[in-house]
């Protein structure tokens, strides 16, 4: 029986996170989640359990309300940037969970890379 592409994607979204800790240990962590019409992504403190900053396309602010294409992506990842730099933060590792690194996923490591986050 063929697995499906929620298995799948839940499988290489554990594989992916699991090395990450391994070797990335105290870092915060960058995590992203894209949706069909919005991209969101969180800087998490895995060690205390919270989340320290978030930006997502559904903020009026950014000025990209419900879209999910590179543009809206750059935008995101430069406001999570300035965002984790607010709360003090000045690097942190990508989880792109089981997402691929390519096309709005790499726009917005891009954009919190050249926004001054190191990634």
């Amino acid at each position: 029986m063929a697995n499906s592409k929620r298995t799948l994607f839940l499988k290489r979204r554990m594989r992916v996170r699991n090395k990450l800790r391994a070797v990335n240990a105290g870092r915060m962590r960058l995590s992203i989640h894209r949706s069909n019409k919005n991209i969101s992504v969180q800087l998490i403190d895995d060690v205390n359990g919270v989340t320290l900053a978030a930006a997502s396309s559904l903020e009026k602010d950014l000025g990209v309300v419900g879209k999910n294409n590179i543009d809206a992506a750059k935008v995101v990842g430069a406001a999570i940037a300035e965002r984790a730099k607010k709360a003090g933060v000045s690097s942190a590792y990508f989880d792109r969970g089981g997402f691929l690194f390519h096309g709005k996923v790499k726009a917005l490591a891009d954009a919190a890379r050249e926004a001054g986050l190191q990634i």
